[in-house]
């Protein structure tokens, strides 16, 4: 069996026992656990040994209550209000139990047994005992009362064998759930060891079937991963270790076969470098005529053949360089010279447009300055013309004010007349005063001193009153002339401003003016520097040049000694076709 097998074997067992473990451990459990079967039926069962108890399924507290009535007639009421209630708590206990699914014994005994004396004590106690208690009929009251009684022993009797029975019940109910745990105990504990034993046997033959042959294709693999010489074991097992084993034992064997290629090769390259070594140190030493002439393997041919055609090629290049290297020479002596001209040109040029661009730099800041004298005094202007339409303004307010004033004095002169008119009218009602003061003789003799005082003060208010009159006249033509002045002052600031607002008009004209003037300028100025800048930088690119024409000189002349260094003479006898021409080298990097 494969391990893939195997594994699925071990773990379809181990689940089915876990599986059921949990089914009986959960179908034992509920059976015991609070709220389940057991539980329930033992609750049921105490229910019905408290509901048969007094109250309310045993009649002992009605026969009670019927006892003490015939004893105290006087208690009628409260003991029919009391029974009614009994009776209430009794039909209910009844009806619940008549519904629920409580042992049949037991529901026949409560349904039936106890109900069947029960109802007739009820009946006896509401259609007899009562009515002959209200009626006061002592006999028919003791009469039903031993029948109340007969009833009453009858209902205990019953109710007495329900208890026994109950108590039984439930000591039965209590027993089957301690056997039913311990048997749940048993079977989880058996399902316990078989389970546990499961899991030993699986670790077992995992340990065995897997684990340790996994260690010993391990250790070969370590062994051969080192460079050690080692035998792969479990090779014929046909289970997926086998495959492994095998597939170790194919990289044992392409890892042997390709040490030996590596050995081949490192050969061949051992040889290759050597004749590589000895041309290369030969070419650091300028000697361009040395070449490799031993054969290469075959893969390393290709790198002699390049390196030799290599090599004559580099011969003829520097043979070029040598040739080439006094024409370079004259040709920067030249350059040169021309340049140290150019160069001088070029300085005179650039301190020509210098001390142009200071002159217009010079333009430039004085039409600045115009145009910031031209934005003052158009400033100026504004805040006079501010000014002005101020001054009209506050004409215009004094104006109004003054004619504001011309007619509040023209309304005191009414105020005035009417108070003329008072005082008159007192003047008169003081002499009346006087005449009535006289006929009345010593009575009116006081009223006549209050007639004179009254006459005096209207006497006075006249004079007071035409006093302010001429005043107010007065004030009144003084408030005219004003008023005209004013008004040819507004007239003279209406003028001002006018004259005001067209030399603002004629300075915000030449600040235009000036503006574009300025602009102009300062295009010139920008086109002027930029002249400069580009003739200082040429001048200074004249000079670099000049430079770097005299190092390519010195550079030709370091260049021609370092060719010469270089032995470029032939002597191998090597067909000319071998020698690769000067135009067709290629330069790379």
């Amino acid at each position: 069996m494969s391990i893939a097998n195997l594994v699925r074997a071990g773990s379809a067992a181990l689940l089915a026992l876990l599986l059921l473990a949990g089914v009986l451990a959960a179908t034992r459990i509920d059976a015991i656990r609070m709220g389940g079967t057991v539980q329930l039926r033992s609750r049921q069962t105490a229910d019905l040994i408290a509901d048969i108890l007094p109250p309310p399924e045993y009649v002992i507290e009605p026969y009670l209550e019927a006892t003490l009535l015939l004893d105290q007639p006087q208690r009628l009421a409260e003991t029919r209000a009391r029974l009614k209630k009994l009776r209430a708590d009794y039909d209910t206990r009844h009806a619940y139990w008549a519904a629920s699914d409580a042992d049949p014994e037991l529901k026949q005994g409560i349904v039936e047994a106890t109900h069947t004396p029960a109802a007739a004590f009820w009946a006896e106690l509401e259609d007899r005992f009562l009515p002959a208690m209200a009626r006061g009929d002592r006999d028919a009251a003791s009469q039903s009362y031993a029948a109340l009684t007969a009833r009453y022993t009858e209902h205990r009797t019953e109710v007495d064998k329900l208890v026994t029975q109950a108590t039984a019940y439930q000591g039965d109910l209590e027993s089957g759930a301690a056997s039913l745990l311990k048997t749940t105990i048993i079977l989880l504990s058996v399902l316990g060891v078989a389970l546990l034993a499961l899991v030993a046997g699986s670790a077992f033959i995992l340990l065995r079937r897997v684990a340790r042959p996994l260690l010993d294709v391990s250790d070969a693999t370590a062994r051969l991963a080192a460079g050690a010489e080692a035998v792969v074991p479990h090779r014929d097992r046909q289970d997926e270790l086998g495959r492994i084993a095998n597939a170790v034992e194919q990289f044992r064997l392409a890892s042997t076969l390709r040490a030996e290629s590596d050995a081949e090769t490192a050969r061949q390259q051992a040889h290759v470098t050597g004749a590589l070594s000895q041309s290369l140190t030969a070419l650091r030493g300028g000697n361009l005529t040395q070449t490799i002439d031993s054969g290469f393997p075959a893969d390393y041919e290709a790198l002699r053949t390049d390196f030799n055609e290599a090599v004559d090629a580099l011969r003829e290049m520097m043979s070029a360089v040598r040739q080439s290297a006094g024409g370079i020479d004259t040709g920067s002596r030249e350059i040169a010279a021309a340049s140290e001209d150019l160069a001088r040109r070029t300085e005179a040029s650039a301190s020509s447009l210098a001390e142009t661009r200071s002159a217009i730099e010079q333009i430039e800041a004085r039409l600045k300055a115009g145009i910031e004298t031209a934005r003052g005094t158009a400033s100026r202007a504004d805040v006079a013309y501010s000014a002005v339409a101020k001054g009209r303004n506050a004409a215009d307010q004094a104006v109004s004010a003054m004619d504001r004033v011309s007619a509040s004095a023209d309304d005191i002169g009414s105020v005035i007349e009417g108070l003329d008119k008072i005082a008159f009218q007192t003047r008169v009602l003081s002499m009346n005063a006087t005449v009535e003061a006289g006929r009345a003789g010593e009575a009116g003799r006081g009223f006549a001193v209050v007639a004179d005082l009254v006459s005096a003060l209207a006497q006075r208010a006249e004079g007071e009153a035409k006093r302010v009159r001429d005043l107010i006249t007065i004030t009144s033509d003084e408030i005219r002339g004003a008023v005209v002045s004013v008004r040819q002052t507004d007239a003279a600031l209406g003028t001002i401003s006018e004259e005001v607002s067209g030399v603002r008009d004629l300075l915000g004209v030449m600040s235009v003016d000036n503006a574009a003037q300025s602009a102009a300028v300062t295009q010139i100025a920008t086109s002027v520097v930029a002249m400069d800048e580009t003739t200082q930088q040429n001048a200074a690119m004249v000079e670099q040049t000049s430079a770097a024409a005299r190092n390519l000189s010195a550079e030709v002349a370091a260049l021609a000694d370092r060719a010469a260094a270089f032995k470029v003479d032939f002597t191998a006898a090597e067909p000319s076709a071998r020698r690769a021409p000067f135009a067709s080298i290629r330069l790379s990097g």
